[in-house]
């Protein structure tokens, strides 16, 4: 009976014992886990990212129509350098016609000078000896071309003196309105070796026409300021640009 009752108190108090130890193996396990947790570092609070997220349809629409101050110029600067659809190019203007306000024709130059659209007068140099210079200036509204060289008729000569074949220049000469050309007249020779001189009190000039074919127009009547002794070496230049050009021969 003693036996009996000592095997069961000794299996309570086995019993006891192993439920004692369980009771302090969970509490040592919790105060591990507790003891971890507070040892941990805690995390830290996410860095600031840019917002990748879509924006929301009220702040989308705000940026597409440019409702934005800052936005809004800039974009629209930039449409109007790069497309230029905002306003329209102006229209080019057409050139001034500028023939009628020199009075020069438009197109190529084939009125001829003439007593009618010119004055003509002459002058005597000192170089080269026993010459003369003739200047014709266009008076009139448009060009004119001073074709060949002039007919001279020295008081009631009759024929037409000769010209400098070698003075023919490059092209005809052109004279817009108040332009000159020249011409040098040798009146007699310098060695007296000319024949039948005689003094002109007057002297009229004729103009060629295109074709060199004959004169042209009205001619001119040039005063003399004295006495022009001529002889048979009379001779003429064609009409040249210069002055220095027509003095040459």
């Amino acid at each position: 009976m003693r036996n009996r009752h000592f095997r069961r108190t000794a299996r309570t108090s086995a019993l006891g014992t192993a439920a004692l130890l369980a009771a302090l193996t969970l509490t040592a396990c919790q105060g591990d886990d507790q003891a971890a947790a507070d040892s941990a570092p805690a995390p830290s609070a996410p860095s600031e990212q840019p917002s990748d997220s879509p924006k929301a349809p009220a702040d989308q629409q705000k940026d597409s129509t440019g409702s934005d101050a800052d936005s809004g110029s800039a974009s629209g600067s930039d449409s109007v350098s790069s497309s230029g659809s905002t306003h329209a190019e102006p229209a080019a203007q057409k050139p001034k016609d500028t023939a009628k306000d020199t009075g020069a024709d438009s197109g190529p130059v084939t009125r001829a000078c003439d007593g009618g659209n010119t004055k003509v007068t002459i002058t005597a140099v000192t170089r080269p000896i026993n010459h003369m210079l003739l200047t014709v200036t266009n008076t009139g509204s448009k060009a004119c071309n001073a074709y060949y060289y002039p007919f001279l008729a020295f008081g009631e000569a009759q024929a037409v003196p000769p010209v400098y074949e070698e003075s023919k220049p490059q092209a005809v000469v052109t004279l817009s309105p108040g332009q000159s050309a020249y011409a040098g007249v040798m009146t007699s020779s310098a060695d007296g070796s000319g024949e039948g001189g005689y003094s002109a009190k007057d002297l009229t000039v004729s103009f060629q026409n295109r074709q060199g074919s004959g004169s042209t127009g009205p001619s001119s009547n040039v005063p003399l300021a004295k006495p022009v002794y001529v002889d048979s070496t009379l001779k003429v230049t064609y009409w040249q640009a210069t002055m220095t050009d027509a003095l040459t021969y």
